[in-house]
């Protein structure tokens, strides 16, 4: 065993602790009782789960909206809050009054909010992990999980999720153990706190900050403290080679990202993402990325520089499994290995996020949000909602910016640690700083009614059409010949290759 060997504590196996062996019972019950559903309806059951979880929100807002305005006053008794409800003509006052009351207290909606980001968060990583097996078995000819849950093995994820958690938390002898307990923590807590400030519509956000935009990438630039920490707290070469690498491609190409974001809020002016969401209600050629060719060149820019501040290939080298075995989690497992994946596809989906807000129109969909029906009936917001705008569009374009992540992961080779960093100094860095000073001058003389305004703005508006039409034949090609594979002869050829035929 070599100097840099780590070994692991000698305690031995650990037993499976209660708590663990109950979530695993439990898990075991509900999947024998549901299976025979959820193996037919998986489909039709995750569609209805989406929309339900859509009108759950919508109907938590509605009521804290409904609450404030009930209670204008100062919070009171819990006869008050009747009083003030009945003022309001609510039918069973008495009855509601007890359930609603603590609602009027800002702190309690603003844990039932946390809860519900909590709940995305959880969401979003195990329905990423799930994808991308998927998507890479698409892509090697194979058909990823089909087992776990039935329907494409969509419950995978999930039986990974209990297995990890019941897994024995294992810390190296020689390791630092407080920093390296805490490094999955510094790790996951700031990918969580960059949902806070993320919008998913214009009410639909947790807390609609000012400086929103720099919040968020304050919070993902935090991230890569918690892999240092890691590298350096598990003594081991690997990890700390791992962490070096992260630290160096994150802290340079933050650089790019963020200058490639100044163009957007230029045009836009202000540090608000809610603003610069507002900014592109007025259809598909009203979207920053459409605006002028240094809008349409910052965004390409920053989703490469995107690539490889979420540590995602090409540029995956702070993880390179042939090089460094796991890179700065080489040393974790079980639970703690957990938390930086899903730090990691929180991360994807933030950054994915920031693009949808700042270029891509954020929650408004292709259409005029002046074509809407102005109408204050369920059935008129139910269209502006599925038709002009609101967190489905945002949610639909942010997974169609992962989807390409994963598609990336899977179709380029990784490159060295110096073409990183050579990619980053000497071709993005003076490309957005080239890019900034033209938009600069592009806002200074050409104004938004000017002829060479409008012109060019339906010029990039046809080429980004033209790039997603693309895209959108690519992925019908690929599914209307998903059943072929490489070979088309199959066992017949490879039976043949061993006769030597």
């Amino acid at each position: 065993m070599s100097q840099f060997a780590v070994p692991w504590r000698d305690k031995g196996p650990l037993p499976l602790n209660t708590v663990g062996r109950l979530t695993v019972r439990i898990a075991i019950l509900v999947y024998t009782l549901a299976r025979p559903v959820l193996s037919r309806f998986a489909g039709f059951i995750l569609l209805s789960a989406m929309f339900a979880s859509v009108l759950l929100a919508w109907a938590v807002y509605g009521l804290f909206g409904y609450v404030e305005n009930a209670v204008r006053d100062a919070p009171g008794t819990v006869a008050d809050f009747q009083a003030a409800l009945e003022r309001s003509s609510v039918p069973l006052a008495s009855v509601v009054a007890y359930p609603l009351w603590p609602l009027q207290y800002p702190i309690v909606r603003d844990v039932i909010g946390l809860c519900g980001v909590f709940a995305i968060i959880l969401l979003i990583p195990m329905f990423a992990i799930w994808w991308e097996r998927k998507v890479a078995g698409r892509i090697q000819s194979r058909c990823g999980p089909m087992r776990v849950g039935g329907w494409h093995g969509w419950a995978q994820s999930m039986a990974d999720g209990l297995k990890l958690v019941c897994k024995e938390d294992l810390v190296p002898s020689d390791a630092d153990r407080a920093l390296f307990l805490v490094a999955p923590y510094l790790a996951f807590v700031p990918a969580v706190l960059a949902f806070v400030a993320l919008p998913f519509g214009t009410y639909w956000v947790f807390r609609n900050l000012d400086v929103g935009l720099v919040f968020v990438l304050a919070m993902l630039e935090v991230e890569v403290v918690g892999v240092i920490v890691a590298g350096w707290a598990s003594n081991s070469k690997w990890s700390l080679y791992g962490a070096m690498r992260e630290a160096c491609q994150m802290v340079s190409y933050e650089i790019p990202m963020g200058l490639a974001l100044l163009i957007p809020i230029m045009c836009v002016g202000s540090l608000s993402l809610t603003v610069a969401g507002d900014a592109q209600s007025g259809g598909w050629h009203t979207w920053l990325a459409f605006r002028n060719p240094f809008t349409f060149v910052a965004f390409v820019t920053y989703y490469i520089a995107a690539l490889a501040s979420c540590k995602r290939a090409p540029f995956d080298l702070p993880e390179s499994e042939s090089e460094l075995v796991a890179g700065f989690h080489t040393e974790y497992s079980g639970w703690r290995w957990c938390l930086f994946f899903f730090a990691e596809y929180a991360a994807m989906f933030v950054v994915c996020g920031l693009a949808t807000a700042m270029f891509l129109g954020a929650w408004h969909s292709p259409l005029p949000a002046s074509w809407a029906p102005k109408s204050d009936a369920i059935w008129a917001g139910a269209i502006r909602g599925a038709m002009f705008g609101g967190p489905v569009w945002f949610i639909a374009k942010c997974l169609f910016l992962l989807y390409v992540q994963l598609w990336l992961r899977w179709t380029l080779p990784r490159i060295r640690i110096d073409q990183v960093l050579h990619a980053c100094i000497h071709t993005l860095l003076p490309l957005t700083m080239l890019l900034l000073l033209g938009n600069t001058v592009w806002e200074v003389l050409v104004g938004p009614g000017d002829v060479l305004f409008v012109v060019v703005n339906v010029l990039m508006s046809i080429v980004g059409a033209v790039f997603v039409l693309g895209f959108v034949a690519i992925a019908a090609y690929g599914w209307w010949n998903r059943r072929r594979l490489v070979q088309p002869r199959g066992w017949k050829y490879a039976v043949d290759l061993l006769k030597g035929s």
